[in-house]
């Protein structure tokens, strides 16, 4: 297979559907696209019913493109990351991994054009998280929740507004950021450095006042990242958790437990916001965007360091400050759900705590005028039982 037959199989896959997402190639099942959180077969001229492994190693080297450093990594760990552009259409962050000993590949579309906030709807709030000038900020979800994009918001935000020096440390590099008032460097793994903690440990000489990491993956780069927020560097990064009590935990579960209180008040010092992401299917297509938003007051840093209790977790913290901007993800989906952009049962499959919110459901259908039960002629009858005094047998017998 040749690359520009490979380019028109990933061109044909792009225009099949609307709000394509990822391009899913996996041996034994035909060529499938991603729309709306949702997998579609797409057929082609000649078409590919089932795609075979010779097939599927034939795109995997296509895009390996004879790198060494990426040949190497899929034959010893078994997957590797790189990028791929289709002229004049679109470019992807790829993954090629082994399964069952064949070749599997996803290609996640990355967008051209750098989102605004106002483009991702973001709450007011986020103008403030721009402003930040030191500290770390996390903006954590699962694979495919959009931090990136949350994060290209962001920088595009400060791109707008500061004459900064920017780095960003990535893998591979998403969104291409214009150079505006600010000065970007971005840097690709495996092209310009080897391993994000000795990318992050160069970037603290080369005087930026804004760090992009692409993900905390391991103990050395959260180690080197907590130093350069310190230092008077705002780093900002993600992590695949699910809310802000989980993040928390997991930067805390990379150190042992004898250095854990050190870390618990480093942490406190220079944590600014966590920002968890969860996307919803939206009414009418596409995705809607849940956040989980929790800044540093002095409540948040008392429950890093002394961990959390009754009454203390981060989520009643959240909950308290709705009215500075903070939200949970149960207010997330009740402020969505009023809002007519997701359903009540997508609220529901995506709040963390099912009975508030359930409750929260039914106060804005009663606000609406709105029936709350599907229970219908409901008749109450009173029927007046006599009640029969038992007598003991012993009595009778007297």
């Amino acid at each position: 297979m040749r690359r520009k037959e490979l380019d028109y199989i990933l061109s044909t896959m792009l225009d099949s559907n609307n709000d394509v997402s990822d391009l899913n190639l996996t041996v034994e099942k035909p060529l499938q696209v991603e729309t709306s959180g949702q997998l579609v077969s797409v057929k082609i001229d000649p078409n590919i019913e089932k795609l075979t492994p010779f097939q599927s190693e034939m795109m995997a080297l296509n895009l390996v493109n004879g790198s060494r450093r990426l040949t190497e990594d899929l034959l010893r760990t078994g997957s590797c990351d790189c990028s791929h552009s289709v002229p004049g259409k679109a470019r992807f962050r790829v993954n090629i991994f082994s399964q069952r000993g064949n070749y599997s590949i996803v290609l996640r579309k990355l967008n051209t054009k750098i989102p605004t906030l106002a483009d991702l709807r973001m709450p007011a709030i986020f103008q403030q998280v721009a402003k930040e000038k030191t500290g770390l900020i996390l903006v954590t979800g699962a694979t495919g929740s959009g931090k990136s994009t949350t994060l290209a918001g962001l920088l595009n935000e400060i791109n707008e507004s500061k004459s900064i020096h920017i780095i960003t440390l990535e893998d591979p590099v998403e969104f291409v950021h214009q150079q505006k008032k600010a000065t970007f460097n971005q840097r690709e793994m495996g092209t310009d450095f080897d391993s994000f903690a000795s990318g992050l440990r160069a970037a603290l000489r080369q005087a930026p006042k804004v760090i992009l990491v692409g993900e905390m993956r391991d103990r050395e780069t959260v180690e080197i990242g907590l130093s350069a927020a310190e230092t008077g560097h705002l780093v900002v990064s993600t992590l695949h958790t699910i809310d802000a009590g989980q993040t928390i935990n997991r930067i805390l579960g990379m150190f042992e437990n004898e250095e854990q209180e050190q870390i618990r008040l480093r942490l406190s010092d220079t944590l600014r916001w966590i920002v968890s992401q969860r996307l919803a299917p939206k009414v009418g297509g596409g995705r809607q965007a849940l956040l989980e938003i929790m800044g540093s007051n002095l409540r948040t840093r008392d429950s890093i360091v002394m961990g959390e209790s009754e009454g203390k977790s981060f989520y009643e913290i959240i909950e308290a400050s709705y009215t500075f901007g903070w939200r949970t993800f149960d207010q997330a989906c009740l402020e969505a759900y009023d809002n007519g952009q997701i359903t009540e049962e997508m609220a529901l499959l995506y709040c963390t705590k099912k009975g508030p919110v359930t409750r929260g459901i039914d106060n804005i259908k009663k606000g609406r005028g709105e029936e709350t039960t599907n229970v219908q002629n409901l008749i109450l009858k009173r029927e007046e039982a006599k009640r029969e005094v038992a007598v003991p047998a012993v009595l009778k017998l007297k």
